[in-house]
């Protein structure tokens, strides 16, 4: 059962600031300020803005960490004050932390290089051996809070974030009580810029509007964004026991698979995918006619889109499942994107409305799906969140309500 949510994102900070910013519509992408982007060919991101670390971080912790750090255990507080849950209360190794990592401690490690190539090694920080290290989230959260339960991190790209959602569903049922999971990123350095670019997947679009549009007409490749959130996953039994005053809904089912090179098959490059899809779906012993809504990948490019599209189409058939991808609205997050799609899934269920496809202005006439193009009042029960990580990972997740009593 997920029993806490923590939002650190382009359009807010805090699950209830980023929903209703997400309800809006409000395209949080735009020029990059955090370093002078003039010399790049993609100017633009979807940055945090009015992020404090030291209102969500210990001061002792900030020499030794990077952004993307503070962004996680930020995320970590919130989902924790959100679930009422407070570890110290419970036995050390009765809570764990899973996260997914897919870039790591990129300003930490930009300003440690610099120093590198201009003042010589010695000016190197100690510090940079694990503030950029991919498990310095995890655990830096988990000494934060005094966690031994079994943790660890996910590293496959934009995929990561479900993936330790999945583990930590592994860890529950072997018989931890509650795990902290989800994912968060800070990849806006010029090093960290120069190796999404080197996808050949970026935009470059001048204006914001014009850039990250998930299954739209003029969709010409993604705007790499910063945040993500944290979820606890909890027992039901331990939930209940310590009296959880709320349940956003369980993981009932999850898959994953990876394309191996293979761009063949039935639905042109797309069938791994639908394969995780259907995995997931039987996972949860559902149909897919059980389910209420898609949160796509929606990578932003015509012909990714297209596959994603084909396997949505081959798992639902002729069913015009609606289809949605709010990320558009703050760019790609890595691990961090699945992440937040997962707890933003959960809200849709909450409040019973499906966000609509972000900075979608046209719709590719070849994609054929139902695309949220505005917010869409619905009894919203059971969901399946895609999420596709760079170099074929390929994971699906099925989140379904709790009726509680």
């Amino acid at each position: 059962m997920v029993t806490g949510l923590g939002v650190v994102a382009p359009s807010g900070i805090g699950v209830e600031e980023y929903w209703a910013s997400t309800l809006r519509g409000e395209l949080r992408v735009a020029p990059i300020t955090r370093f002078d982007p003039a010399r790049y060919d993609a100017t633009l991101a979807g940055e945090v803005v009015g992020f404090t670390p030291e209102e969500h971080v210990d001061k002792r912790y900030l020499v030794q960490t990077d952004r993307w750090t503070w962004f996680g255990m930020a995320a970590s507080r919130l989902a924790f004050a959100d679930a009422g849950y407070d570890p110290a209360a419970h036995d050390p190794y009765a809570t764990a932390v899973v996260f997914g990592s897919g870039s790591g401690g990129n300003d930490f490690g930009q300003r440690e290089l610099q120093r590198l190539w201009t003042r010589g090694r010695t000016a190197v920080s100690v510090y940079q051996s694990i503030a950029w290290f991919y498990a310095a989230t995890t655990g830096q959260t988990s000494i934060r809070h005094g966690l031994k339960g079994p943790s660890g991190v996910l590293v496959s790209d934009g995929a990561g974030g479900l993936d330790s959602l999945a583990q930590a569903r592994r860890a529950v049922r072997r018989g931890t009580s509650a795990v902290l999971a989800g994912a968060a990123e800070a990849g806006l350095t010029p090093y960290a810029l120069t190796c999404h670019l080197s996808s050949g997947r970026v935009s470059t679009a001048a204006s914001p509007a014009d850039g990250y549009k998930p299954f739209d007409a003029r969709a010409n490749g993604y705007l790499p964004g910063e945040g993500g959130a944290s979820l606890l996953v909890e027992d039901p039994a331990s939930a209940a026991a310590r009296g959880a005053s709320r349940i956003y809904g369980e993981i009932a089912g999850y898959a994953a698979t990876h394309d191996g090179g293979d761009d063949r098959g039935p639905v042109a490059g797309g069938r791994w995918l639908a394969t995780a899809m259907r995995r997931a779906l039987a996972d949860a012993d559902l149909r897919p006619d059980d389910i209420d809504v898609v949160f796509a990948d929606g990578a932003g490019s015509v012909d990714l889109d297209a596959r994603e599209a084909a396997a949505i189409r081959a798992v639902f058939g002729d069913r015009p499942v609606p289809v949605t991808a709010p990320q558009g609205l703050i760019g790609r997050l890595c691990a961090g994107g699945s992440a937040l799609a997962a707890a933003t899934a959960l809200l849709s269920i909450r409040d019973g409305v499906i966000p609509a496809v972000g900075n979608l202005d046209t719709p590719h006439p070849d994609h054929g799906l139902d695309l949220v193009r505005e917010p869409r009042q619905t009894r919203v029960r059971t969901v399946l969140v895609n999420a596709r990580g760079y170099g074929g990972f390929n994971s699906s997740l099925v989140l379904r309500a709790v009726e509680q009593g």
